[in-house]
């Protein structure tokens, strides 16, 4: 056998089968520089024969879309947050990690989770917001400015009353930590030979592919778009027959998805946020786990944050090419898709077209409804005050980490 063996999803499954899939992802994530059958054979048996002790607990973990190709595309922290909280416990708490949608998607994730089917998942919020409503709350059009400004608030202490005891009280979900970018519409072949978009009006009347919440249909219907209910597993056949012309999502999923091939432009429009989190069933972190490994899954939770803080903002540039003139090794210029960034003035309209705040009638029905699952705040009005306590401008890296469950 060549001792350069390029790994491929075959020789992949090869190695899951000798050694387990969550020895094989762990190795593969811990590795820099091609990978090869070897080398991933060989990282994968250290790797195994370090986590052969028992443990005290095995939480499942169902990782939805996540698998070996995509390791180091979209950095939100799964990998790294499970081999931290084996590390941390010496081995009493192990983590089954189920990726590929082999054990759940996108959209029923969540679901599997309330049932006990797995105890944590990953997903993004707004594709879990059909079992889990109350995800909704971060759904409001333009409510963030900024990728910094959604990282403030999840840090902030005043997420634990507006957004995590609500999940916790109504879905039995323990938001734990999340990737933070702002959703934007990724568009298909048919504007390939189109002008650089450069104002919202270019894509007045396009058929986007929208996820499973209700807030974002009301967006881009007061933007003039035509929101197209596709389920994500469904979202590239669709750009590929030309059944839609883009897809409401963020650059890093577009990368994630091996949507890349079939797109041509990224705009940059900014118009919600896009959360791909991580969380635990509440009766799981309560019942599995002692009090001591609750506190240590918090921390683990905690620096999972600041991880993906960090590493998400370097693979969107390095990895991905999510800016206007990206570097030639990203994906983005190797499949040709022109980033198109609008100018603070149509920015501005875009806001005014469809936010709560110029257009507040079409958002009544579910800011009342959300309003009263949260227990009597206005969520709407409180996050966007607290997305607003930094600088619009400010860096992702100039946001201060904070223990948000501890007083």
């Amino acid at each position: 056998m060549s001792q350069k063996t390029p790994l491929d999803r075959r020789g992949f499954m090869r190695i899951a089968g000798t050694y387990g899939l969550t020895p094989t992802l762990y190795a593969v994530a811990g590795m820099v520089g091609p990978l090869t059958l070897e080398s991933v054979g060989k990282a994968a048996a250290q790797t195994a024969a370090t986590r052969t002790g028992p443990a005290a607990v095995t939480l499942k973990f169902g990782a939805s879309g996540f698998n070996e190709a995509n390791l180091k595309v979209q950095e939100s922290g799964q990998i790294w947050f499970s081999q931290e909280l084996e590390k941390r416990s010496n081995g009493a708490i192990k983590v089954e990690f189920i990726g590929s949608n082999a054990i759940c998607n996108q959209g029923d994730c969540v679901k599997k989770a309330q049932q006990g089917i797995v105890d944590l998942f990953s997903a993004s919020t707004q594709n879990s917001a059909g079992s889990a409503p109350y995800y909704n709350v971060l759904d409001f059009a333009y409510m963030f400015p900024s990728r910094a400004s959604m990282h403030h608030f999840f840090y902030s202490q005043k997420s634990e009353k507006l957004f995590r005891e609500p999940m916790r009280r109504l879905h039995n979900i323990q938001f734990l930590y999340t990737h933070c970018e702002l959703r934007g519409l990724m568009m298909g072949k048919k504007y390939e030979d189109k002008p650089l978009v450069t104002s919202v009006d270019q894509l007045a009347g396009t058929k986007n592919r929208v996820t499973g919440t209700q807030l974002g249909r009301i967006a881009m219907t007061l933007m003039k778009l035509n929101p197209v209910p596709i389920a994500w597993e469904e979202t590239l056949d669709g750009l590929k027959q030309g059944l839609i012309d883009g897809a409401e999502t963020w650059m890093g999923a577009a990368a994630y998805a091996n949507m890349v091939p079939v797109l041509s432009q990224a705009v940059d429009l900014r118009f919600f946020a896009g959360t791909e989190h991580t969380a635990i069933n509440y009766t799981s972190f309560q019942k599995k786990l002692t009090p001591a490994q609750q506190d240590l899954m918090m921390e683990v939770a905690f620096d999972a944050q600041q991880y993906t803080q960090r590493e998400q903002e370097r693979a969107l540039i390095e990895v991905v090419g999510a800016e206007p003139n990206p570097r030639p090794d990203t994906l983005f210029a190797k499949n040709k898709i022109r980033v198109a960034t609008l100018s603070d003035a149509e920015l501005m309209k875009a806001e005014k077209m469809c936010s709560p705040e110029f257009q507040p009638k079409p958002w009544e029905e579910w800011r009342e409804r959300l309003n009263k699952m949260s227990g009597g705040s206005d969520v709407y009005k409180e996050i966007y005050a607290i997305a607003r306590e930094i600088p619009a401008n400010a860096a992702v890296s100039s946001v201060k980490p904070n223990r948000w469950w501890k007083a």
